[in-house]
């Protein structure tokens, strides 16, 4: 296997593979590129888009600066919205799906290292894929660990730490976040019908 099939499955790879290398140079170089395009510049944004990631869904906004590894393992759904400084090592998959909203200085991270500083120094990485559902709102300053999926309909609340997975249809917060309310929107559209009747 190539060190990037090794990325890929999940497996301990180099990271200093002049394959990968080349890869990692086209992704930041592409990065470097957007984040000097003229705010106004749509047009050339959504081109550029294109060309970094792997799949980008319509209407799709990042604002930048924008910073990423490679670019080509982040697919975005449709009704994508990124603020300021969204981070994505994305040594892995990073999938993500239609109507997600993201807040100033969210980061997702794919990579990690060994805990055997000798294995760590001689470069050895891996990388587990992050999913985000349909509909999730992730706010300000959120970290999200690689391996994590976040299910449908999930607001992540602010400076949370997400290590692991999330269901879907709830509000999570903290660090390590964890659920802290399950979301039935029929009932939360019918208390705020309710209480706009009262104003």
């Amino acid at each position: 296997m190539t060190e990037k099939e090794k990325m890929l499955a999940g497996m301990p790879y180099n990271a200093t593979d002049p394959a990968l290398g080349k890869e990692l140079a086209r992704g930041r170089e592409l990065s470097f590129e957007y984040n000097r395009i003229h705010p106004s510049d749509t047009e050339a944004r959504d081109s550029l888009l294109g060309r970094l990631l792997g799949r980008k869904g319509r209407n799709c906004t990042i604002i930048q600066p924008f910073y990423c590894d490679y670019g080509t393992n982040i697919e975005v759904g449709d009704n994508f919205f990124a603020n300021y400084c969204f981070t994505v090592l994305d040594e892995a998959k990073v999938r993500i799906g239609d109507n997600v909203f993201i807040a100033p200085n969210v980061s997702i991270y794919t990579a990690g290292h060994p805990l055997d500083p000798e294995e760590r120094n001689r470069f050895t990485e891996y990388a587990r894929p992050v999913t985000i559902g349909n509909n999730v709102w992730i706010c300000g300053n959120v970290t999200i660990i690689p391996g994590v999926t976040i299910g449908n309909n999930v607001t992540i609340a602010a400076g949370s730490v997400v290590i692991r997975d999330i269901p879907p249809d709830c509000v999570a917060a903290g660090n390590p976040c964890k659920v802290v309310r399950k979301l039935d929107f029929n009932r939360d559209r019918e208390k705020k019908e309710t209480e706009n009747e009262k104003y």
